[in-house]
């Protein structure tokens, strides 16, 4: 039995080595780029950031503004600095007028004026200078000191993978193929084409509609009482895990499609296990996504929307007999 199993064990370890040894290529490839995929990478997290900012800064703003209209209404008669400078002025410039006894006492006003309208400046500036501070500062930072080196490998090994893709999947295609017809051996060129094409698809799907909505989200929550410092190496993980997670997720077309042009399923075998499909979702996409439900969400609608593509694809590849179908209502 085991000398059965050596021709396939020997060309197993081929297509594995030549798959290993094409994303190590890859990343080194990409780590000559590793700044700008960085760049890439860190984008949506950037921009959760700014826009929660814009959010607290506006709402403490309006804050602010309420409180100043309420001292406002409580004292009407407030000395402005414009009315203490213009009131200075004028004293200033009766003094210079007059040139009786009354000069000191007119000094004397324009004295008290100037010290009440440094008070008021000084006051003003300390206002100023409370609605200006931010309340909200969150930040991307580095816990080690070769943080920064060690995260550009892990984001030069995740663009290194997604860039192999398609080779990977010719070698897994090549590993499959004797056992195939001829016929189904010419389907190489889809199913590379078409998985590398899906996948891709499903990271931009995640990158563009699930983490805007997902990082704005968890950063929101408890920003008002927590500024966020968010660890480079913990969001490097966390954002490959999303990517790969719906990347593998829209491969369910392609991979139904292949089992049904094997024969291997029907569109009434995806019927009948719809049920038990959107369990198995759920539970992936808990898996495979932040502990919030709305990420969860976003990956598990898709999720149910493709496997009902599935069943098409699948009803126009293999569709269930009908002469079967008559029987079992039968």
């Amino acid at each position: 039995m085991f000398d059965d199993l050596r021709p396939h064990l020997v060309e197993l370890r081929k297509r594995l080595g030549l798959s290993v040894a094409s994303v190590f290529v890859a990343f080194f490839i990409a780590f000559m780029f590793h700044n700008t995929i960085l760049t890439w990478i860190t984008q949506p997290l950037n921009d959760a950031l700014t826009e929660v900012g814009q959010v607290i800064e506006s709402q403490n703003s309006t804050a602010w503004e309420l409180k100043t209209k309420e001292s406002n209404t409580t004292q009407p008669q407030a000395i402005t600095p414009a009315s203490l400078a213009t009131q200075l002025q004028q004293n200033l410039t009766d003094a210079s007028k007059v040139a009786t006894n009354e000069l000191a006492t007119l000094l004397q006003k324009a004295a008290h004026s100037a010290h009440a309208l440094s008070q008021s400046l000084v006051h003003y500036d300390l206002n100023q200078t409370k609605t200006s501070t931010k309340s909200f500062d969150g930040q991307i930072t580095t816990h080690q000191v070769g943080g920064a080196f060690f995260v550009a490998i892990k984001v030069s090994f995740f663009a290194g993978l997604l860039g192999a893709l398609p080779f990977i999947l010719y070698q897994l295609w090549l590993f499959v193929a004797p056992g195939l017809y001829s016929n189904e051996k010419k389907m190489v060129i889809p199913f590379v084409v078409g998985g590398s094409t899906m996948f891709f698809i499903g990271v931009v799907f995640a990158y563009y509609i699930v983490t805007p909505f997902g990082f704005q989200f968890l950063i929101t929550f408890g920003s008002f009482l927590y500024t966020p410092l968010i660890n480079i190496e913990d969001y490097i993980g966390f954002f490959s895990k999303i990517m790969m997670g719906f990347g593998l997720a829209f491969e369910l077309p392609v991979l139904t499609y292949f089992l049904a042009l094997l024969g291997l399923i029907t569109d009434r075998t995806l019927i009948d296990f719809f049920k038990y499909a959107v369990l198995i979702i759920f539970v992936l996409a808990a898996l495979l996504t932040p502990p919030d439900v709305l990420t969860q969400f976003l990956m598990a609608i898709p999720m149910i929307l493709l496997y009902g593509i599935s069943i098409l694809i699948v009803r126009s590849v293999n569709p269930e007999p009908k002469a079967d179908t008559q029987e079992e209502r039968a």
